[in-house]
């Protein structure tokens, strides 16, 4: 059932109203919003997400409940495909056309709360800091939920999901040779043995397609079936983690990875890298290796 624009907007303000209000007691969430705002401003410090480039969604049911979505009855929007595990889940997700160095400015102004309907085949938005009926989740949503329906399939326990421009790894793949899953990661991982301890499964490589296609959230997600990391080809990075500052870490450490390698290239050097059997030593290491020292 539709409503007239105004309406929506009175409806949406009054939607928002309460979301400060629980964020003032709800400090887990708060917490969140105030990581996802550090990670932007990261990105876009380092250059990885030049004007609206990036987006991150994390999925947020378990810390605000379904008390929001049952106050009310909002629009629905439809969804190109069925997520059916994600049902009624709530998700905080950046908006369409908005800047990372926005989004960590003001993260309620550039990103809201959504929640999917009972048949995972649209959502409805919780809350908006905007007044424009025309604020929606960023265009990479279907991606972003096809991840999310791949966690909650494997039962596994990743919240977050992120995307960005990263110069470092974009610019590798501009290089035919390095186009190639295994090449790429043994190129990663002998640059650096933190790569190795903190990216033991690698990154996955996705061919070039069309961003904010059906087709290239398809191959995302098998990417990521084996992997934490999933790089575009000429375009960017897929990540998922359990936490946004980790999953933010582990794009770091590939992108430094990456740097030495064009630093040492750009000073005439042909890097020897990590031999194997240093390499199967890391492998070693971290398999042992669970959590980052307290």
């Amino acid at each position: 059932m539709s409503i007239h624009l105004q309406g929506l907007q009175e409806l949406t303000h009054l939607i928002f109203i309460s979301m400060k209000d629980i964020l003032k007691s709800n400090k887990a969430l708060k917490t969140v919003l105030r990581e996802i705002a550090g990670v932007a401003g990261y990105m876009w410090e380092r250059g990885w997400a030049e004007r609206n480039a990036g987006n991150i969604s994390v999925h947020v049911s378990d810390l605000l409940g379904h008390e929001i979505a049952e106050k009310v009855s909002l629009p629905v929007t439809e969804l190109p495909m069925e997520y059916p595990k994600l049902a009624g889940c709530v998700f905080f997700v950046s908006g369409k056309g908005k800047r990372m160095r926005d989004l960590a400015r003001k993260p309620l102004e550039n990103g809201l709360f959504i929640k999917l309907n009972d048949s995972a085949n649209g959502y409805s938005i919780l809350s908006s800091e905007t007044d424009s009926g025309n604020f929606k989740p960023t265009s990479e949503l279907p991606a972003h939920l096809a991840i999310h329906q791949m966690i909650a399939e494997r039962g596994s326990s990743e919240k977050v999901v992120m995307h960005s421009h990263v110069t470092e790894l974009v610019s590798i793949t501009q290089a035919r040779e390095f186009c190639k899953q295994d090449v790429l990661n043994n190129l990663l991982w002998s640059m650096h043995p933190e790569t190795m301890i903190f990216v033991p499964k690698g990154v996955g490589f996705v061919p070039y397609f069309l961003p904010g296609t059906l087709d290239i959230a398809t191959e995302t997600i098998k990417a990521l079936r084996d992997h934490d990391v999933a790089i575009w080809e000429k375009h960017g990075v897929f990540a998922i983690g359990e936490n946004v500052p980790d999953t933010f870490d582990v794009i770091d450490i590939l992108a430094k990875s990456a740097r030495i390698f064009f630093m040492c290239r750009s000073a005439q050097i042909i890097p020897d890298g990590l031999n194997e059997e240093q390499l199967n030593g890391l492998k070693t290491l971290a398999s042992n290796f669970q959590t980052l020292p307290q």
